[in-house]
């Protein structure tokens, strides 16, 4: 027998679905406009698969851009695969949506934030304008998301997102 309803487990499963479906919709269609996305998550969630080199240097999070350069995007039930560019090194990534800290657009002021409590489940999602600044943005690797690879592509760095608060 239930003692209650678990909101904020069921808030987070909404939330982590509607990551998966906007994503599902970039891998059959590419990013429409000027949309782009901020995604931070914890490198050490024990289903994250990223270079040694990444988790390394990023024991704790890290925040990718999928913007101007991705490949071979594929999307899972419950996670998703990625290319990106590193500062002219291409690194294949899979991130479980349960590892997803945030998950901003800022072409349109839009973001999530899944918020838990050291030692306790998650139990809160809020939206969020915003995810919560990087430590240092000159320190964090060159990832490029977007269009397929092209001559003269143009390189995006994962930056703070101080940059789009008003």
């Amino acid at each position: 027998m239930t003692t209650g309803i678990n909101y904020g487990s069921l808030m987070h499963q909404a939330m982590r679905g509607l990551i998966r479906t906007v994503l599902e919709d970039v891998q059959k269609d590419g990013l429409p406009g000027d949309h782009h996305f901020f995604i931070t998550f914890d490198t050490g969630h024990p289903d994250v698969e990223i270079a040694d080199w990444l988790s390394d240097r990023y024991p704790g999070e890290m925040t990718v851009v999928m913007q101007h350069w991705f490949d071979k995007l594929e999307v899972a039930e419950d996670g998703f695969a990625v290319t990106l560019n590193f500062g002219d090194a291409p690194e294949r990534l899979y991130i479980p949506f349960d590892a997803v800290l945030t998950f901003v657009d800022p072409s349109v002021e839009f973001g999530l934030r899944f918020e838990s409590m050291e030692g306790e489940e998650i139990e809160e999602g809020a939206l969020v304008p915003a995810a919560r600044p990087l430590e240092d943005p000159k320190d964090q690797p060159k990832a490029t998301g977007g269009e397929p690879a092209q001559a003269g592509r143009k390189d995006a760095e994962v930056v703070s997102l101080d940059t789009f608060r008003k």
